[in-house]
């Protein structure tokens, strides 16, 4: 007998798996908040592979559940296919959490070990994905139909209580906590790995009070062979045969023709999901494309808190809480009051165009944060600014171009970039600088698409040049980067924040990443007294700065240039596409969830939910191959996604204008009256058969046949053959 919470209905058992599950969502999101940046600062690759790779993952993700639920159904049960997965999904994680130990082994180690979790990982949390929830709806009685359904209520809530908690926390662990002189990205992968260990013991836990029910055959597997044998036997057959006005009929031979009519009705569904996958393709870059969009962001609400570019994901598991009661209890009986007929498929269409005005809100963000961005120069080509630190004006001139019209002041911050032609892969030039009446001339090397200082400072021979190269790319964090430039004959090191800068004598230091924040007492060391502390004023997002170390009244005095500039979108306006993303997949997703379950027989709703899987997968497809195929500008790539979003919404509003709804239920009583019409037929043929005495060919006085089959035309022709005779 099942166990019960006290005073209720509801299987203690429940308990385990709901904790088990919001356990296991935790782990799954939590490492996905940080992987698109954990490619980008850690494995150090470019955005377009850490995108596709990112999306490659989360495919497969939506490919495996096929696998759990042929295993599950056909072999081990749910039970054991959750426990053994589990364990798989337990080791993807450790050995995910190992690659992000910078002390174990090289780069290359350290990609292997990441592909070889994160495939592990899929296997693991596609596996269980079919079997958890089914599990759960097992342990309920046909008489508790009610507290089942609640139970799916309460299920879906731990799901985006552990996303929501996971994209809060996971993206903390990885960059407020340093381990190894950088983001923690071993204990924000290590935590989620923890809480699917603590997923897989509760599970555990809960074993003996489990209604297990034993595996009964996939329908899936039945499905897939009975559609294989109509095409063989069509394909075989080239003759038309009147009878057979579907393809399908070709199964009749085999197959029932209950089986046969159902798959019929599922493929009518699967038909309209072939424009899905676009949705997902937007859906899902709310983890890549939109993180790495936040990166170049301001991310700080006031003075007292700062956002982490990968903690915005949390607000599509929040926004879902919030607008799933708002759209069922509110938009949709005012829409009704309204005498508009909606229809699943039209709040599903409707739910694209949300999509697709989510990712214009998204371009025209991007057409905002790219300002503040230097573009790289172009092959044969370099970018050059000047820092003057000779104490008066100078002119600069380059032979062949006016880049530099106007004398540059002392210590003026330059303004931007500008683009040196050099008419080849690398050029050495001869720069003409005049100083007080006085010209000179230094030559210096330069190479294609890279980005230079020319520093120019006095001495007593005259100007002396020197040339820095830049980094002009933003950091991929969000956070600011800082150099120094020391004019004083004496070396200092300086500690802002967590990171110390070693700047030589006349020299400029290394150029590093530091926490967005307000510097006012940067530790000066030196071994005079020129120096005790400094004040650097606000490091702000994205920027790059060059600090220019001078000496005024016998003390080290900071100049801030600003290199690049720092990020003047706030995070706040990704809130809109957000809200828009949102609200399309209240109205598309969880639709069609319903749609799908509604629109399919009894037997065939898990077909359906494979099939409905299986259109994430693809849409996570579309994206690799945009990613690392198209090469485009961003905001033309949101721009291009957006446009296709809305050609497809246009296909599939046609296919559902023509789409039939039907009810399953209809098919049990179409087969009910067939059956007894046949009964009824074969009892009045058996009476035929007695009166007339029918003996010829062997056949007994009663023949019957109780199905459509091969054997009852057979049956059939002898009783006319009979009665013609007689």
């Amino acid at each position: 007998m099942t166990k019960k919470l006290c005073g209720t209905n509801y299987p203690t058992s429940i308990c385990f798996i709901v904790v088990n599950e919001f356990c296991e969502r935790f782990s799954y999101y939590g490492m996905k908040a940080v992987l698109t940046l954990y490619f980008l600062t850690y494995l150090h690759w470019d955005k377009d592979l850490s995108t596709a790779v990112y999306h490659a993952f989360s495919g497969l993700c939506y490919f495996t559940p096929i696998l759990g639920a042929l295993i599950a159904d056909s072999w081990l049960g749910k039970f054991k296919t959750i426990i053994y997965l589990s364990i798989v999904y337990v080791i993807g994680h450790v050995v995910k959490s190992v690659g992000a130990i910078p002390t174990v082994g090289n780069s290359d180690v350290h990609i292997a070990l990441s592909m070889v979790g994160l495939i592990l990982i899929a296997f693991g949390t596609g596996g269980i994905k079919p079997c958890v929830a089914a599990f759960g709806g097992d342990q309920f009685d046909e008489e508790n139909l009610s507290e089942r359904q609640k139970f799916f209520s309460i299920f879906y809530m731990s799901i985006n209580a552990g996303s929501l908690l996971s994209t809060v926390i996971t993206p903390v662990l990885r960059g407020d906590v340093q381990c190894f002189g950088g983001d923690c990205y071993a204990l924000a992968f290590g935590v989620p790995a923890a809480l699917m260990v603590v997923a897989l013991v509760v599970f555990i836990a809960g074993s003996g009070l489990y209604k297990r029910n034993p595996p009964q055959g996939n329908i899936l597997l039945e499905v897939c062979n009975c559609i294989g044998f109509a095409i063989k036997r069509r394909w075989k057959r080239s003759k038309y045969d009147p009878d057979r006005k579907h393809w399908l009929d070709w199964a009749e031979e085999k197959y029932s023709k209950r089986l046969i009519q159902e798959i019929k009705m599922v493929l009518r569904v699967l038909v309209l999901y072939i424009p899905l996958p676009m949705f997902w393709a937007l859906f899902d870059q709310q983890g890549s494309r939109w993180t790495l969009q936040a990166t170049r962001m301001n991310l700080a609400f006031g003075g007292a808190f700062i956002i982490k570019p990968d903690q915005m994901q949390m607000l599509n598991a929040l926004l879902i809480l919030l607008f799933v009661p708002i759209f069922d209890l509110i938009i949709y009986p005012l829409v009704g009051l309204c005498r508009i007929n909606i229809t699943p498929l039209r709040k599903m269409a409707t739910g694209m165009i949300f999509a697709a005005v989510a990712f214009g809100a998204a371009t025209l963000v991007e057409l905002n944060v790219v300002k503040t961005v230097v573009d790289p120069a172009p092959a044969g080509n370099c970018l050059l600014q000047v820092f003057n630190l000779a104490e008066g004006d100078i002119t600069v001139k380059i032979p062949g171009n006016e880049l530099f019209p106007q004398p540059i002041p002392y210590l003026q911050d330059p303004p931007k970039y500008e683009t040196l032609p050099l008419e080849g892969s690398s050029k050495e030039l001869k720069i003409q600088v005049t100083f007080k009446g006085k010209a000179s001339e230094c030559n210096q090397m330069f190479e294609e698409e890279k980005a230079y200082s020319l520093i120019l400072s006095s001495t007593a021979a005259g100007i002396q040049c020197e040339l820095a190269e830049d980094f002009i790319k933003k950091g991929e964090d969000g956070n600011p980067r800082l150099r120094f430039l020391n004019t004083q004959p004496e070396a200092v090191n300086l500690t802002v924040g967590h990171v110390t800068f070693q700047v030589p004598a006349r020299n400029i230091s290394a150029n590093k990443t530091v926490d967005r924040g307000e510097y006012p007492d940067v530790s000066c060391s030196l071994q005079s007294e020129k120096c005790s502390t400094l004040d650097l004023g606000l490091l702000d997002f994205g920027a790059s700065y060059t600090v220019v170390l001078t000496e005024e009244s016998g003390k080290f005095v900071p100049h801030k240039m600003e290199d690049v500039k720092a990020n003047n979108v706030h995070i706040a306006w990704q809130i809109p596409q957000y809200v828009l993303i949102t609200a399309g997949e209240v109205m598309f997703s969880i639709t069609g969830l319903e749609f799908s379950y509604s629109q399919a027989p009894a037997n065939m709703k898990s077909v359906l939910q494979a099939g409905w899987l299986l259109t994430v997968a693809f849409g996570n497809v579309i994206v690799l191959i945009v990613a690392e195929g198209a090469g485009l500008e961003q905001w033309k790539e949101f721009l291009l996604f957006a446009g296709l979003l809305l050609g497809v919404c246009i296909i599939f509003s046609i296919m559902a204008h023509f789409y039939t709804y039907v009810d399953p239920e209809q098919l049990d009583k179409v087969f009910l009256e067939d059956s007894e019409r046949d009964e009824d037929k074969d009892y009045k043929m058996k009476k035929k058969t007695e009166d007339i005495g029918l003996t010829k060919r062997g056949r007994a006085p009663n023949c019957k046949c109780a199905t459509f089959s091969t054997s009852h035309l057979l049956c059939s022709s002898g009783v006319d053959l009979a009665a013609k005779g007689e």
